[in-house]
């Protein structure tokens, strides 16, 4: 089944022909620096991530450009409120950024460029679009305008005529019309500011993405990706500049991932009902976010909770505990471990077995508009099956039958085959990195941090009740396993002793 995306611009799904075979142009629109990080920013980098990686996985050679914006009112804000320079400001959450994303394990794009960076093609691409009569100054400042560009709205299917004044647009007396947007600003005091032909000033936010697309993937490239509040007015603006100045349409594919919900409301900063990402990470695991935000579909809005990040790190904690046990099985020749990465049934598209079918799923689920929430299931499936051959496992060692006792060598060969299946996965959706033994202590550790416990004030109970258990006192004992269950502790008893996890 060969790729398909749903372009935002068409609004249907496309069967995806890259403009150079074998090669992939992509573009996703950054943040702009000026404070952390929150889960919604969280959800439009693990997305584009995942593309990221998928497009690899299939064989693209990947040009992948995300951007930083550097200059914007809201980092002038800031700034003069601190009384600092705008860069202090940028500098400052760029680095934080990188702190979250190397946390949720993102990887790096090809290029970041910073805005500031490129105020040379900025101007060049202003200058453009006033020869062409796209753009005209006004008292310094630069506005597009937009009813010169006869196919505005074809992204968001928005009217020209319907975008009443003061509703959705700026109003500025400046301009010619309500509608028009600002490509450059005359310099005001307090504000950063650059050299151009039309006197000191600094970019308009919509110009930036234009201009950085073009330098790094030409006029027109495959994907442009971002979060579904950037079709209007960002993306919209994009293309006006883009296409005006070009000729052509710049963009053949537009990805637009679906908002993180708070109580049905979008998260966001303006509205204040917003997790940053680094407070989310003291709470859960970053696979266990990564597990959540891939569990919907990327298109879809998803409902931020606590109850449905724990759901996700239990299900996440039921392939780490199938990890764990694989570690630590005493294998056999003609078996070994190094097995799971070059088993032939799990190359793309694979033939044979269940772990060869998953594969297939795997990949027919992602070559349909990126179908994570699909693969997921099947991946759940998939752990079922092999906990049921576990059992076998665990029942042959019981009976004192060795590493692999009544179970057949194929049926073992197809247990590795499925645990090697189920990495291959987590190679691109970012999951399974972990060693599982370290997954659990962290887990541990994040869970006793967020419910204010300490591990030595769980071994002392833990002995306590022990001692209880020895003297027959059950009412002391029981005592102590409730009150430890009260604070989000579960005890678990077995033949090498008592064993807790954070609920």
């Amino acid at each position: 089944m060969p790729l398909s995306i749903y372009n935002t611009l068409t609004k249907k799904k496309e069967l995806f022909t890259p403009l150079k075979e074998g090669e992939v142009g992509m573009y996703v629109c950054g943040v702009t620096v000026y404070d952390l990080c929150h889960i919604g920013h969280a959800r439009a980098a693990i997305v584009f991530d995942v593309i990221y990686r998928y497009l690899k996985y299939i064989g693209f050679k990947v040009t992948y450009i995300r951007n930083f914006t550097d200059v914007d009112d809201k980092i002038i804000k800031k700034a003069n409120e601190e009384g600092v320079s705008s860069e202090i400001i940028a500098e400052r959450y760029i680095k934080e950024f990188y702190t979250d994303m190397d946390a949720l394990g993102i990887e790096r794009p090809t290029y970041e460029p910073k805005a500031t960076g490129h105020i040379p093609e900025m101007i060049e691409m202003i200058k453009r679009l006033i020869e062409k009569g796209y753009a005209y100054q006004s008292n310094g400042d630069i506005f597009y305008s937009v009813r010169k560009f006869n196919e505005y709205g074809k992204l968001s299917g928005k009217n020209t005529d319907e975008l009443l004044s003061g509703a959705r647009v700026e109003v500025d007396e400046k301009k010619r019309d309500p509608l028009d947007f600002a490509l450059w600003k005359a310099s005001k005091p307090g504000e950063p500011w650059w050299e151009s032909p039309w006197g000191k000033g600094r970019p308009g936010w919509h110009i930036e993405c234009s201009a950085m697309g073009q330098k790094y993937l030409g006029h027109c490239f495959d994907i442009h990706g971002g979060g579904k509040d950037l079709v209007f007015p960002h993306h919209e603006n994009e293309i006006a500049q883009s296409h005006a100045a070009t000729g052509i349409p710049p963009v053949r594919y537009w990805v637009h991932n679906g908002f993180v919900n708070i109580n049905k409301e979008k998260m966001s900063k303006s509205l204040g009902n917003f997790f940053t990402i680094k407070d989310v990470l003291k709470k859960f695991n970053p696979e266990v976010i990564r597990f959540f935000l891939l569990s919907s579909h990327y298109r879809s809005p998803i409902d931020f909770s606590d109850q449905n990040l724990n759901e996700a790190k239990i299900n996440l904690d039921r392939f780490y505990d199938l990890f764990l046990f694989f570690e630590k099985i005493p294998l056999n020749p003609p078996f070994s471990k190094g097995e799971i990465k070059s088993s032939p049934p799990l190359e793309k598209g694979g033939e044979g077995g269940f772990e060869g079918e998953l594969i297939r799923k795997f990949e027919d689920a992602m070559n349909d508009d990126f179908n994570t929430a699909q693969v997921i299931g099947y991946m759940n499936t998939e752990l079922h099956r092999l906990n049921g051959m576990r059992n076998i496992l665990e029942g042959s060692r019981v009976k004192g039958q060795g590493s692999r006792g009544e179970m057949q060598d194929v049926e073992f060969g197809n247990f590795l085959k499925g645990i090697a299946a189920l990495k291959k996965i987590g190679e691109v959706f970012g999951l399974f990195s972990q060693n599982p033994t370290d997954y659990f202590e962290k887990e541990k550790a994040v869970g006793i941090q967020a419910i204010g416990i300490t591990e030595d004030e769980i071994g002392r109970l833990i002995t306590e009740r022990e001692s209880a258990r020895r003297e027959k006192r059950w009412a002391d004992a029981d005592s102590i396993r409730s009150e430890l269950s009260r604070q989000g502790i579960i005890i678990e008893d077995t033949p090498q002793g008592a064993k807790w996890k954070v609920r």
